[in-house]
């Protein structure tokens, strides 16, 4: 079991939920996504469990990718993964994401 924490700058969020969010399900192929507000605005800190050890640069380019893509600033986020590939992984984060932004305070 791998675990580790990417720090990243991040556009601000903009409108977000102030409880957490869950998206997805540890299971097989998949992983679980938990949002929550927690670091400074431009910040985003991301941690990950994983199964599958010595993918971290594969890790680094996904999620620097999903943090260009997404306002993530001001956010925590949390995978547990169960062997997601890239793309699952990708679609899971705008998923837990949009899930966040659009619960209401």
């Amino acid at each position: 079991m791998e675990q580790f924490t990417l720090n990243f700058q991040a556009t601000p969020c903009q409108a977000a939920a102030t409880s957490p969010s869950v998206c997805g399900v540890a299971s097989s192929g998949n992983l679980e996504v938990l949002v929550e507000n927690g670091e400074p605005s431009d910040r985003c800190r991301i941690d990950v469990n994983t199964p599958a050890e010595g993918f971290r640069d594969i890790w680094n380019a996904v999620l620097g990718d999903f943090v260009a893509r997404q306002p993530v600033g001001g956010l925590c986020v949390t995978i547990n993964d169960a062997g997601a590939t890239p793309a699952v992984v990708s679609l899971r984060l705008d998923q837990a994401v949009e899930i966040f932004r659009s619960e209401k305070p």
